[in-house]
């Protein structure tokens, strides 16, 4: 799937102790990359270790905790990384939460899971902005969804204090996703920054995040589940664009990678149909100010 020399450079994965991340460090992990499996959880963490080094005993990976239900964790995994690390070759920020049924706040006051999605993500990847500009090529990876094409960025109502609903903010978190995938590479572009920025989505894969978010769904996701195995894949396919996107040598900055079978659901990489709101520069540039304010974010010259 690449061609180009990736032996012993650096990838940070959120959420990779598990599911998509999980795959997806392992993924990594085979083809020579150094990762560190960033999650809130430290047993789950170092289980999931013990298993990547049960599946290749030279795996070079190691636990950092970050919860992204705080940003003050999240400050303090960008301090330790740049305290350690002379530079990043790979962000993928993979870590989410699925359809919460009930309306749930961050430490930080947001709606948890456009907080936990998209603001922690965002504000850990301007964090980390100078160990990726210290290497040669870097990437930086966003998690989107085929949720994106239903999604609408409220600014009146962001972290849905007047009108909540599971599935509306999901599909918000994940179009924030793709639109700052946007913004960054043009930025990347405008400044000169030589970072590449890329989203994915895996298609409708079965993972327990998935799962639960299909139980928020009461009969019709009982409904769903019967028909889940003729147009759902595994999470070791649903890794496969997120790892094209991360290593691939001939990917198109700016680009979104999908599945390329059945409407995007499954199949091998291919770049994935982006709906008209994740292409509107105005609404693009409205949530990269906002988030800015929320998160406290600093990027150079944006």
């Amino acid at each position: 799937m690449t061609d180009h020399d990736i032996e012993g450079k650096l990838a940070v994965v959120t959420g990779a102790n598990a599911g998509l991340g999980f795959e997806t460090t392992k993924g990594l992990i085979r083809q020579g990359y150094r990762v560190i499996l960033a999650g809130r959880n430290s047993d789950k963490g170092h289980a999931a270790i013990s298993s990547l080094r049960n599946d290749c005993p030279r795996a070079d990976v190691r636990f950092e905790p970050l919860d992204l239900d705080s940003l003050a964790s999240v400050r303090d995994f960008a301090a330790r990384l740049r305290a350690c690390e002379p530079s990043l070759d790979v962000l993928i920020n993979n870590a989410g939460v699925l359809a919460l049924p009930t309306r749930e706040l961050t430490q930080d006051g947001f709606e948890r899971q456009f907080g936990v999605n998209f603001l922690s993500h965002f504000l850990l990847t301007s964090l980390l902005l100078p160990l990726l500009l210290a290497a040669p090529a870097p990437r930086v990876v966003q998690l989107s969804s085929l949720a994106h094409r239903g999604g609408r960025i409220d600014f009146e109502d962001l972290h849905g204090e007047y009108r909540y609903d599971p599935w509306r903010a999901y599909r918000q978190s994940k179009l924030a996703m793709l639109l700052f995938s946007q913004t960054l590479q043009r930025y990347s572009h405008a400044e000169n920054w030589g970072l590449v920025s890329l989203a994915a989505h895996p298609g409708l894969s079965r993972t327990a995040l998935f799962d639960h978010g299909i139980i928020s769904r009461g009969m019709a996701g009982r409904l769903f589940r019967l028909a889940m195995p003729f147009v759902s894949q595994s999470a070791v396919e649903g890794a496969r664009p997120v790892l094209y996107a991360a290593t691939a040598s001939n990917v198109r900055p700016g680009s979104y990678i999908g599945p390329a079978g059945l409407g995007e659901t499954r199949g091998a990489p291919k770049p994935a149909h982006i709906a008209p709101a994740a292409r509107d520069q105005d609404v693009a540039e409205r949530l990269w100010k906002a988030s800015c304010e929320l998160t406290g974010a600093k990027w150079p010259k944006a």
